[in-house]
């Protein structure tokens, strides 16, 4: 089809198989063209037995890609985000964008002189409750914010890490922070806005690595609200990730694919979602339907030139925050996200 959109996906593990199976959803108006890592097999059980396996830096040359789609370890992202960009391409970029500030930034630039679509996955946006609580905070409808806490209680055991070493390690984006909590972060900022301050705390309390496994961070909104993240692989059996606000007029709790707390009079409750797998005890127990909506709303941006819902430039900030998190943590001051 001469409206087809090629994509190219760099990493067919198991986040891109996520990947392959939400653009088999939406064909033929997407089209997995090329894929390195994994195997044809692989390919051919997400539905794209035609795919054609190529070397990663092959991927953007494949005949028949528009867009690359960056599944790989979260240390790689930045730069094979920037060199997909550099050959003139979209990119679709797993989270966390990058895992530093100034990769971040270099991304959203090349981008902008590029002309190109550069998305970043953070699906849990577009789920219907957190949709809805995000407008009725635009609105009004639910008052001032007073209190947000997001808290992602998780269960990884030494399988996990030792699946993947780069899981392990801080450099590699391996913390709880950077790899688990980061959903749930973009969620607070996205919700709740600039954070102005940032302190924080880190260990490793259950797994012998190098990376932290718990983090707890207060924060103070550039809007005068306070908050809290709290994020753990370390946390048998692993609870549903939840974000919590408490405004002058009540109080929202929203968990995955749940509303579990809509107190606020004159404001109903919206509708939630079905009930999303959380992955909260099993990595690999994380559905399509969330990759599924991102996807299309790529695709509407690339055949529109409108602005995806999450852009390179709305991971940048997320990236910010995460990393004045750490850096907190690190040298026992609080940090401005915006001086980083």
């Amino acid at each position: 089809m001469s409206n087809e959109v090629g994509v190219g996906i760099l990493g067919l593990g198991g986040i891109g198989l996520t990947h392959a199976r939400a653009l088999r959803e939406l064909a033929p108006d997407l089209r997995l063209r090329a894929f390195s890592g994994g195997s044809p097999a692989r390919a051919a059980e997400a539905g794209w037995p035609e795919a054609v396996q190529v070397e990663p830096d092959e991927l953007a040359g494949a005949p028949g890609v528009d867009v690359v789609a960056v599944c790989s370890p979260s240390q790689q992202h930045a730069d094979q985000a920037l060199a997909a960009l550099g050959a003139s391409k979209h990119v679709v970029v797993e989270k966390p964008l990058a895992l530093q500030v100034s990769e971040a930034d270099r991304i959203v630039a090349l981008a902008s002189e590029r002309g190109a679509v550069a998305a970043v996955i953070s699906q849990r946006r577009l789920e219907p409750e957190y949709a809805a609580l995000h407008q009725a905070l635009r609105t009004g409808a639910l008052g001032r914010i007073r209190l947000a806490t997001t808290h992602v209680h998780w269960w990884r055991d030494a399988d996990y890490y030792r699946a993947a070493p780069w899981r392990t390690e801080m450099a590699g984006g391996g913390g709880s922070l950077m790899n688990q909590g980061v959903h749930n972060v973009d969620l607070l900022r996205w919700l709740c806005g600039p954070v102005a301050e940032v302190t924080a705390q880190y260990g490793t309390l259950a797994h012998e690595m190098d990376a932290e496994d718990t983090t707890v961070a207060t924060l103070r909104f550039a809007s005068g609200a306070l908050g809290m993240i709290s994020t753990s692989t370390a946390t048998p059996p692993g609870s549903p990730a939840t974000v919590t606000l408490h405004t002058d007029r009540g109080v929202v709790e929203l968990g995955q694919g749940e509303v579990l707390r809509w107190e606020v009079e004159g404001v109903p409750a919206p509708s939630a979602g079905s009930g999303i797998a959380s992955g909260a005890a099993d990595p690999k127990a994380i559905g399509i339907a969330g990759h599924v909506q991102q996807w299309q709303d790529v695709l509407t941006a690339i055949r529109t030139g409108a602005d995806p819902a999450v852009s390179a430039a709305d991971g940048a900030e997320t990236v910010r925050l995460l990393c004045a998190v750490y850096q907190a943590a690190e040298t026992g001051r609080s940090i401005n996200p915006e001086e980083l």
